[in-house]
């Protein structure tokens, strides 16, 4: 008899997830994780806690920068409080935190506190004790990709996490790295007053974006005053008494320059955490990008371990993780689980977000997919029109001969929530027709979707 039916690794977003859903299951689960709080990286130093800095920066940056006065809203001596933002950001984390405690203690998964590494393919040893289980689920996820000769501090020379909690928010920093973490972080910093920098690899920010949102965002960014240095690298990061100096030069060769500035934000991906899980134990290896390989339903070779999340392939995303702890903790209670990695939705929380689901144009014309491009701006949206929020637009990408929805990419205010009935209609095979005939309420956001599938045919009613 084993000690338990299922051991968690890892209490992240996909980890506590799997244990609770293998709870409700009516599995005798155990999660083990070496935080003093649950949650994983998004909700301690990752997703939440910098959604709640954006949150703030951008109250404070209306009320500063005068934005609210032409609706007759005016502020004088508007004050910046970084204490106290950073504890409002603190407090909505341990209330977060505190939550999934007490939903172990409701559905009776045991916390076993420590890190978890395999004895062999069917035990693991945490804090010094052996606990056995017919199955498991590796749930690490990742952490901070170390940029070589950038020595991290979290003073001066900040990693994503640094940056969330430094003591005074600096006069300038530059970004290493332009993809979402980056410009998200960055985006904070630059409302507050500090001057952004921002040096990308690649000659484009996001790459993987839609090229079309990807050049809209661009623009606003440097609208909004950052400083994007694309197709640049890094040669050398030093600190240099209270600040740090940056040596780049344009990636294909070419003239060194210095940037001296108060902060440095190393942001140029992530790595999966699988040090110290002694996988040889139990059989298992990983990939040449040290991934743990699993099959389409995560099962790895093992057969009775699985991996989700961060630590396996495909996108390093929060909700990818959750759906595929749901899916394999009903596949291991013998239930039918689900999950859809062509339809996985992704955001970047700056302001204006940006999100996308599916194909991207460049994605089709590659794939030699013959398709039909449906676009509508924000700025014949009644709704952003009258909140005077209009930058951005809603484009829908259709299959020309079945009219199937293949991709959705939008940038504006409300992005990140109006991707979700994008996701669910391509979930659900819809075509643009579909969407362009669903009645939605007026005047919202929502609406430029509808004359954004309605443009697939070229009959938009208010562009």
């Amino acid at each position: 008899m084993s000690d338990f039916d299922l051991i968690v690794i890892g209490a992240g977003p996909g980890g506590y997830v799997a244990a609770i859903r293998a709870a409700q299951n009516g599995l005798k689960v155990a999660c083990a994780e070496s935080r003093d709080t649950l949650g994983g990286t998004c909700l301690n130093v990752g997703c939440i806690p910098s959604k709640a800095l954006l949150h703030a920066s951008e109250i404070y940056h209306e009320a500063e920068s005068g934005a609210l006065s032409k609706f007759g809203v005016g502020f004088k001596g508007v004050e910046l409080d970084w204490d106290a933002m950073k504890a409002e950001k603190e407090k909505a984390v341990s209330e977060l935190t505190g939550g999934i405690e007490f939903l172990f203690k409701k559905n009776k998964v045991e916390w076993l506190k420590g890190r978890a590494s395999f004895k062999d393919a069917n035990s693991v040893e945490v804090d010094g004790k052996t606990y056995t289980a017919d199955s498991f689920i590796i749930a690490t996820g990742s952490s901070v990709m170390p940029l070589p000769g950038a020595d991290i501090d979290e003073e001066v020379i900040v990693s994503s996490t640094g940056a969330l909690s430094l003591k005074s928010v600096p006069k300038s920093m530059v970004v290493i790295g332009g993809g979402y973490i980056g410009l998200e972080l960055g985006s904070v910093y630059n409302r507050l007053g500090t001057k952004i920098t921002v040096v990308e690899y690649f000659d484009n920010i996001v790459p993987a974006l839609d090229g079309e949102v990807q050049k809209a965002f661009t623009r606003i960014l440097k609208k909004q005053g950052l400083t994007l240095k694309t197709g640049t690298k890094v040669t050398k990061v030093e600190r240099k008494g209270k600040g740090a100096e940056v040596t780049v030069e344009p990636a294909k060769g070419g003239d060194k320059d210095v940037l001296k500035v108060d902060t440095v934000l190393v942001s140029i991906g992530r790595k999966a955490n699988t040090e110290g899980l002694n996988l040889e134990a139990a059989g298992l290896e990983t990939n040449e990008r040290g991934q743990i390989e699993g099959d389409h339903q995560g099962r790895t070779k093992a057969g009775h371990i699985w991996v989700i999340g961060d630590v396996t392939t495909g996108p390093m995303l929060a909700h990818k993780a959750e759906d595929e702890g749901i899916a394999v903790a009903d596949w291991i209670a013998g239930k039918e689980g689900y999950v859809n990695h062509a339809v996985i939705p992704a955001v970047v929380y700056t302001q204006p977000e940006v999100a996308t689901v599916g194909k991207t144009e460049e994605e089709l014309k590659k794939d030699g997919v013959d398709y039909a491009v449906g676009s509508f701006p924000f700025a014949a949206n009644s709704r952003a029109k009258t909140n005077r929020d209009t930058d951005g637009f809603v484009k829908v990408l259709a299959d020309k001969k079945t009219d199937r929805v293949l991709g959705v990419h939008m940038i504006g205010s409300m992005a990140g929530t109006m991707i979700a009935q994008a996701a669910q209609a391509m979930e659900f095979g819809a075509s643009s027709e579909d969407i362009a005939l669903t009645c939605h309420a007026h005047p919202t956001h929502s609406e430029a979707l509808k004359e954004a599938a309605m443009a697939v045919e070229g009959k938009p009613i208010h562009a």
